[in-house]
């Protein structure tokens, strides 16, 4: 199509764009529907999934093929038009890498089993180990680990038998795995078989890796089971059989650490350059697929974001700094790295805004427990319903890289989607191009881009750094106290009790 004819058609795409009411200054309505005409015509979003999809692969921190990607990203900015493109470094723990994996049953019935490691974790003697399985649940690992001896010479199936108590929840019993499985290993067992940390996998045929700690590796073997093979052995021994198993993992980690790094372009702010505004998603992923839906959407949505921005030629007051964290998948890594490395700026951060939520659209602004944002940011939501109709509110969510953000006061907005097949797709083999949507791709870019530019444009300023004992307060009212103090995150101290007040 000629040029003209091109132009002609954005602008009349954004002709039938209604107009966005939440900003008061006409020019940020104007720059708005410039973005969403962009960002609707012959988006780049599904094509920046595929090539990180199939021409890239899976992406685990510090393999070659995440450095692969991260040359790929850098090299995607500076094509949009990116300012200031860089990799900020970081160092990882350690690195790992995924060998083979087998398992079967031996008795009562002999059978294969589908299995796969999780991430940073060890392998059995070479050929494997044939054992009886003894049982530790999720539900009482305090137990478990006082019990470890018992483990000894056997492989341990970890389920959710019995009932939870207190203030027990998914946070609590992930480091509470991490404290067994190195009670368990110091103490003689050979393995531990499970389904999805300790719980039935979803879907059938499938296997979900993951990571056990933050930034933490083990040396026992462990392996992941699809939910067929989990109900089976489960079934075994609710039945009072025993039940022995061959096991074979075989990883490997590097000798020490290891360096990754966050992929960072910007468009510099007009009026305010230091005021920052960071939208993003994690370019790492698992390895048992393309990790498309985890997080490649994420990843592509924010290319084209900067893209119809850049297209648009709108110049917001304030600076959007696009960032495609890695790491995310080993313990926020990335994120973590970023607020640490840009601690002197943080003060001038205006919010980060985060699209990780598998394949589907978006449906809700999710403040990270800035309630004082709600009235200001509705009207805009509102203003997007001829696209989607959104929701807005002060949820918290800290399984994504929103997290660091929110724990220093400010606003981490998940971008949450309705993806009811992610719980399939994520961290499996089905994490592939055939679970993602052109459309709706498409779709989350152009919110992803016209949040970004509304909060850098905004006349008043969105937000500043809530104070840290306000933060602790908001966390600990939203019942994350014990979460975060057990994955090592909680800084506050005695901050935000009641009587500290």
């Amino acid at each position: 199509m000629p040029r003209r004819l091109v132009f002609a058609a954005i602008l009349l795409t954004a002709s039938a764009i209604p107009a966005l009411a939440a900003p008061p200054d006409d020019a940020t309505k104007s720059a708005l529907v410039k973005i969403a005409g962009y960002s609707s015509m012959d988006s780049p979003a599904f094509n920046y999934l595929t090539q990180l999809s199939d021409d890239i692969g899976p992406r685990v921190t510090g393999s070659p093929q995440s450095q692969k990607a991260i040359d790929w990203g850098l090299a995607q900015m500076k094509a949009i038009g990116l300012e200031n493109v860089r990799a900020e470094k970081y160092p990882v723990w350690k690195g790992w890498t995924r060998g083979t994996a087998e398992a079967s049953i031996l008795s009562p019935t002999p059978r294969k089993l589908s299995v796969a490691a999780m991430g940073w974790t060890g392998s059995t003697p070479s050929g494997g180990v044939d054992a009886e399985l003894a049982t530790a649940s999720v539900f009482n690992l305090p137990d478990a680990i006082k019990s470890a001896k018992s483990y000894r010479g056997k492989v341990v199936f970890l389920w959710a038998q019995g009932r939870p108590t207190g203030n027990l929840n998914i946070g609590i019993i992930f480091s509470q795995i991490g404290e067994f499985l190195r009670a368990a290993n110091r103490e003689g067992a050979l393995a531990v078989l499970t389904g999805d940390y300790g719980f039935k996998p979803e879907g059938l045929g499938l296997v979900h890796t993951g990571i056990l700690g933050f930034a933490k590796d083990f040396s026992i073997p462990f392996g992941e089971l699809p939910r067929e093979d989990y109900s089976q052995i489960e079934r075994y021994l609710l039945a009072g059989k025993t039940v022995r198993v061959h096991v074979n993992i075989q990883n490997h980690f590097t000798d020490g650490p290891l360096e990754s790094a966050n992929v960072v372009g910007e468009i510099p702010g007009r009026e305010h350059p230091e005021q920052i505004v960071v939208v993003g998603g994690h370019l790492d992923s698992w390895d048992l697929s393309e990790g498309t839906t985890d997080n490649g959407f994420g990843v592509a949505a924010t290319l084209a974001a900067a893209d119809a921005i850049i297209k648009s030629g709108a110049r917001p007051r304030r600076t959007i700094r696009f960032v495609l964290f890695t790491g995310e998948e080993e313990g926020l890594l990335g994120s973590l790295a970023y607020v640490k490395q840009h601690a002197g700026e943080m003060q001038n951060h205006l919010a980060a805004v985060i699209l990780d939520n598998g394949q589907g659209p978006v449906r809700e602004f999710q403040l990270g427990g800035r309630a004082d944002l709600i009235e200001a940011f509705t009207p805009f939501a509102a203003s997007l319903q001829n696209i989607r109709d959104i929701n807005v509110s002060d949820k918290i969510e800290l399984e994504t890289d929103t997290a660091p953000f929110i724990l220093l006061g400010l606003p981490g907005i998940n971008l949450d989607q309705d993806s009811p097949e992610y719980k399939y797709t994520h961290h499996s083999a089905a994490d592939a191009m055939e679970a993602a949507k052109p459309d709706i791709l498409a779709q989350d870019a152009t919110v992803m881009a016209l949040a970004a530019f509304w909060i850098a444009d905004r006349e008043q300023r969105l937000a500043s750094p809530w104070p840290a004992d306000r933060t602790a307060r908001v966390l600990r009212e939203n019942g994350l106290y014990d979460m975060l103090e057990a994955l090592g995150l909680w800084t506050f101290g005695n901050a935000g009790q009641p009587d500290s007040q």
